[in-house]
């Protein structure tokens, strides 16, 4: 019998089964990543399905009218070697054609991203460790995120991300996720995202303008993991900051390169001190 294989839309369960899946894989979601990764744009999950049954599956995320993000790229064990995740990968570039598309390629992948035609702009690693009760926990100015803050927190974000996220960041900002901010004199000079994960924490994004905001937004979200280990990605470009995570205990991880397909997003890059996911960016 000939099977039916179709690409679609992948619907708020089918997403929630990738991230299962990349649990499996070891690539350790957030709890609640499914419903918050589906607000940044619930049409920008593709899946490859074999009479029915989902077997890859891609992120393929639109922001704005000129910024797209490919990731949770993902096939399951039983189909792999038979070009099905080829297929979502086709169909989530159609999806973002006409864009600058950005990536977070492992080092394996990143030759044939190059072929593709996306040129790295800059490589991240992965810092974790846990918390030590010598670390002093300066957080001066560091508040809880609340409701009111949300456009402040949209204007801000919208420095260090390539295009508008107001949707995701509406989810991602709130519970069971906690967000913190530090303001001065009424302007908000960063803020961070804590959630917790299959195995830990991971901080994302940690954006603020300069290291000093970021530490104490650091120390805010490492309060949170309660000696779980925490997790962040951060540019090698913070050459501070990771001196900062190795005094304190952090241990560097895999590396991935940030890679875009068109003209690089002009951004205040050196207030990235983590990104957000490698999922969406």
């Amino acid at each position: 019998m000939t099977e039916k294989i179709e690409v679609r839309v992948a619907d708020a369960d089918e997403v929630a089964e990738l991230l299962r899946w990349a649990g499996t894989e070891g690539w350790n979601p957030g709890l609640g990543d499914a419903e918050a990764f589906r607000a940044a744009d619930p049409q920008g999950f593709l899946g490859s399905f074999v009479d029915g049954r989902l077997a890859a599956g891609i992120s393929a995320i639109r922001y704005g009218e000129c910024f797209g993000f490919i990731g949770l790229y993902i096939c399951h064990p039983d189909f792999r070697g038979r070009g099905l995740g080829m297929k979502v990968w086709n169909e989530g570039m159609e999806r973002l054609a006409e864009r600058t598309i950005g990536l977070d390629g492992v080092p394996a992948q990143q030759a044939n991203y190059s072929a593709m035609g996306f040129n790295t702009a800059y490589t991240t690693a992965r810092w974790s460790g846990r918390s030590q009760t010598t670390h002093p926990q300066n957080l001066e100015g560091v508040v809880p995120f609340q409701a009111a803050m949300a456009n402040a927190v949209e204007a801000f974000d919208r420095r260090f991300f390539p295009g508008p996220r107001r949707h995701f960041l509406d989810a991602w900002l709130l519970p069971p996720h906690r967000t913190f901010l530090v303001e001065t004199g009424g302007q908000l000079r960063g803020y961070a995202v804590v959630r917790q994960c299959l195995d830990g924490y991971k901080l994302g994004p940690l954006f603020a303008e300069d290291i000093d905001i970021a530490i104490r937004l650091f120390n805010a979200c490492h309060s949170i993991s309660k000696g779980a280990e925490l997790h962040l990605d951060v540019p090698d470009r913070q050459i501070q900051f990771s001196q900062f995570l190795a005094s304190v205990g952090f241990t560097r991880g895999f590396e991935t390169a940030r890679m875009y397909r068109g003209a690089a997003p002009v951004i205040e890059q050196t207030g990235v001190f983590a990104i957000t996911s490698l999922e969406l960016g």
